[in-house]
């Protein structure tokens, strides 16, 4: 539903996953992870990172930028905007094209990283807040949200894979 402007609502999407390493190691390996690497499977119909361009920086400071590249040509730029290492990053996406764009204005992201229990586990929260395009898009939110928490929850147990050492899958 629209907001009393007329601007659809964001909508919070949030996927987590507990990885047997300690905070740190989790924050200072996932920050600079190639996003290819984490990002490599199609899920339905959201594409995998194919590269990223013109990254500043070694991304880990406020203000860093690169453009993402999916597989299929669907562009974004992305903009560290928080850094509290190693509990968290946080970054938009904005400029979006491919087969997002018409849906999607721009989407605030989040990585935190919590203890996990008891032992030395790091429990990972990937967190989008979407902005639709229009009061339409908005409509189809619930839906891709759907897709998104599976693309997530795969990229989460690839990003497991990648901490603990065992690589990609197939």
């Amino acid at each position: 539903m629209a907001s009393i402007r007329g601007m659809p609502k964001a909508h919070l999407m949030e996927q987590s996953r507990a990885i047997p390493v300690d905070v740190e190691t989790a924050y200072r390996r996932t920050v600079p992870m190639p996003l290819p690497t984490l990002f490599s499977r199609w899920y339905g119909p959201i594409a995998p990172v194919k590269a990223v361009r013109d990254q500043t920086g070694d991304w880990n400071s406020v203000g860093q930028s690169r453009t993402v590249v999916q597989v299929g040509g669907g562009t974004m730029r992305e903009e560290l905007t928080a850094v509290d290492a190693p509990h968290a990053f946080g970054y938009t996406l904005s400029g979006i094209t491919g087969a997002l764009a018409p849906l999607v204005d721009h989407i605030e992201g989040q990585w935190l990283f919590a203890p996990a229990g008891t032992g030395t586990g790091t429990e990972v929260t990937w967190r989008w807040t979407v902005y639709p395009r229009s009061a339409a898009a908005g409509l189809v939110m619930p839906a891709f949200a759907r897709l998104w928490r599976g693309f997530a929850r795969q990229s989460l147990e690839q990003l497991s894979r990648e901490l603990l050492g065992q690589g990609s899958v197939g």
